[in-house]
């Protein structure tokens, strides 16, 4: 029933703003901002790269199209990478405290 999901932004700023909201609305209970990630990619029929900052954004999977729409609507990108990977396993209280923070 969880997911983690994965998002790219162009800024500190815009993944702050992102992860503040989805923390705010309880779409996510806890939302890690990676640095310096380097993206390369292919787009508009060439290959091009990117500094990005990585979201890891762990919440609930019914919540799942709410993330992606808040993330849709928030998101400087025509269309952003929002990823969700399901969850096997974890720690029991952690899986606990997601339900928590996001009920």
């Amino acid at each position: 029933p969880y997911v983690v999901v994965l998002v790219t932004a162009s800024s500190n700023e815009e993944a702050r703003k992102i992860a503040e909201r989805l923390l705010a609305e309880r779409k996510a209970a806890c939302v890690n901002i990676v640095a310096g990630v380097s993206s390369l990619f292919r787009w508009q029929n060439s290959i091009d790269s990117a500094e990005e900052h990585l979201m890891i954004i762990k919440t609930r999977s019914a919540l799942l199209p709410e993330v992606i729409n808040l993330v849709k609507g928030l998101h400087s990108y025509a269309i952003p990478e929002i990823i969700a990977l399901p969850v096997v396993g974890g720690n029991p209280a952690y899986l606990e405290w997601i339900d928590k923070e996001t009920g």
